[in-house]
């Protein structure tokens, strides 16, 4: 899947999550959602692979389920930069949730791009 695309999906859950769970979500607007989905990319990009070095002990203990944890941080990270007044989380529980189902939703769409390339 290219940048543009894991850029697209990423604006369209977060949207899709914030009518669902609006409650637990707070997106401001489509262009929030956007530069949410471009800054997160960055973070995943800079900081996540060594948050992911220095937890691995800890994630291998809890058979990779220490990954959601560091997703929220980026998650929330996101929040903090983009300013939680038009992007956030209700709570640290709403953005393991939030990574927990972004996790599920790329993992559907990476192995349909597999599939439908594959062949």
């Amino acid at each position: 899947m290219s940048y543009f695309q894991r850029l697209i999906m990423n604006t369209l859950t977060f949207v899709a999550l914030a009518v669902l769970l609006p409650n637990m979500v707070h997106v401001e607007s489509i262009l929030t959602a956007v530069i949410a989905s471009f800054v997160l990319s960055i973070l995943n990009g800079l900081i996540k692979p060594i948050l992911t070095v220095i937890s691995f002990p800890l994630t291998l203990l809890t058979f990779g389920l220490f990954s959601f944890v560091i997703n929220a941080l980026m998650l929330n990270l996101t929040s903090y930069f983009v300013g939680a007044a038009s992007f956030g989380f209700s709570s640290f529980g709403a953005a393991i949730l939030v990574a927990l189902i972004m996790s599920v939703i790329n993992m559907i769409v990476t192995e349909h791009h597999i599939e439908k390339y594959s062949k």
